[in-house]
């Protein structure tokens, strides 16, 4: 299978304070990667990096472009979407209003209202609540409402930050059944940054390790899965 995303001798810093060491990993187009470790691992670092969001060295390769120097608003552009932690949604805007926002880059109002029901088709809690107010959606709601608003964007790649943070475990499993149908579907690829180790590893395909911003593992998500230093560290058994 062919990479969508290669990225090689990453590095990435806060100020003068390293916080990824030649971090490498490839991402295949149309597949669901994982990457797992405690807090400070590097996991939210490595998705900003990807997005220039961070001073960075190193390769990032996306669809066998060079992503370099490229402002972030040109790597969105590309169909690279961010989910970031904390959802990221405008809170005073209704549903309907963050998900036009998301299409910004899409003037033909007919084609944006045609790109909604086609995300409403995944999330029809939020059709519901059209008019509703982002800010008094439920937890779930609101995740949901973030991962909508990137399918606005027709994404190829889909960077999710901690997406079942602070949710009820049945609201948790309803939204990865959904990134399931959205990778099937829609053929669209996912990189993963969960907490939930065993969720993780039940969606992605494959899965990478982090340890103070390296990797230290990598494989099938069944390997990883079934390594005893995993299972120790991160699925409690």
């Amino acid at each position: 299978m062919l990479s969508l995303l290669e990225v090689k001798e990453l590095k990435a810093y806060y100020g003068q304070t390293q916080a990824l060491y030649d971090v490498g990993f490839d991402i295949a187009e149309g597949g669901i990667t994982t990457l797992l470790g405690a807090n400070g691992a590097g996991k939210t670092t490595t998705l900003r990096a990807i997005c220039n969001m961070v001073r960075r060295d190193g390769t990032i390769r996306f669809g066998g472009k060079d992503l370099g120097g490229m402002p972030t608003e040109e790597i969105v552009r590309l169909r690279i979407a961010h989910v970031p932690e904390g959802r990221g949604t405008f809170t005073t805007l209704t549903v309907d209003e963050n998900l036009r926002i998301a299409a910004y880059t899409n003037r033909d109002k007919g084609v944006v209202a045609a790109e909604r029901d086609r995300v409403f088709g995944y999330f029809p809690r939020l059709k519901e609540r059209i008019q509703q107010q982002a800010g008094t959606l439920s937890g779930g709601e609101q995740q949901m409402l973030a991962i909508a608003r990137a399918l606005m964007l027709k994404p190829r790649l889909m960077l999710l930050d901690e997406p079942s943070f602070g949710l009820a475990p049945l609201i948790v499993v309803e939204i990865f059944r959904i990134l399931r149908r959205i990778n099937e579907e829609e053929k669209v690829s996912i990189l993963l940054v969960e907490q939930n180790a065993a969720l993780a590893l039940d969606l992605a395909t494959h899965a990478y390790v982090l340890e103070t911003g390296r990797v230290v593992m990598s494989g099938p998500s069944e390997v990883v899965k079934n390594d005893e230093n995993v299972r120790k560290s991160y699925l409690g058994y």
